[in-house]
């Protein structure tokens, strides 16, 4: 797929798709990373309704967390399913932040990416697709997260290789857009996977980019 292509893929999704509440967030890089965790292996709309019930019982902050019952993150975060792994993992994390970094992630805005991408890596329960999220979404970095959806759609369109592993598809991509897109290509690809470019039953018929789609049916 070439740049251009690439690039009018975009385009039409961009045209097409409304933003994600996602991308006005407001939240600060400590929540983003929580709800990232949160979110893995679970649908958005549990996602939020865990972490809107972790909100109203704890301040979402490393000292709060990190001083919380388990038993009462888990309560919390029951309806996120895998809630008791969770509530470790986000109870450690909150230790290690508070204990090993200051009481901080802030920064992610200050380090090079890769820096930054190492420390947070270095986190229980935190990998590629959780770190990048904070990065881009919180520390405004130049990385693309590849979730299930971006990987699925990455491949179908051509736009990395069928092969690729999560770090080729994250550079196959960065490599075709410029990086003030990378958070549009993040979050209409998976809005693009959601809707049309589905894992079992794509709906290539209705997809805006079908005529660009070389595994179009």
């Amino acid at each position: 797929m070439t740049s251009a292509k690439a690039k009018e893929i975009l385009y039409i999704l961009r045209r097409d798709f409304s933003p994600s509440r996602w991308a006005s967030s407001t939240r600060n890089s400590f929540q983003t990373l929580i709800i990232t965790i949160i979110s893995q292996n679970t649908a958005g709309i549990n996602t939020a309704k865990a972490f809107e019930r972790l909100s109203r019982e704890f301040q979402i902050t490393p000292e709060a967390l990190a001083k919380a019952d388990e038993k009462d993150l888990q309560d919390a975060l029951r309806v996120a399913g895998l809630f008791r792994s969770k509530a470790k993992t986000i109870k450690r994390v909150s230790q290690i932040i508070l204990e090993e970094f200051n009481g901080s992630i802030d920064f992610i805005h200050s380090m090079p990416l890769e820096e930054a991408r190492r420390k947070l890596l270095s986190l229980p329960g935190v990998g590629p697709k959780t770190a990048d999220v904070v990065l881009l979404f919180s520390g405004g970095k130049g990385t693309i997260p590849v979730d299930t959806h971006v990987n699925r759609v990455s491949k179908r369109l051509d736009l990395a290789p069928t092969e690729a592993n999560y770090e080729g598809v994250r550079k196959a991509l960065q490599s075709l857009y410029v990086p003030e897109d990378f958070l549009a290509v993040h979050l209409s690809f998976i809005m693009l996977g959601r809707r049309y470019c589905k894992a079992l039953r794509p709906v290539c018929k209705q997809c805006p980019v079908s005529d660009l789609c070389p595994s179009r049916e």
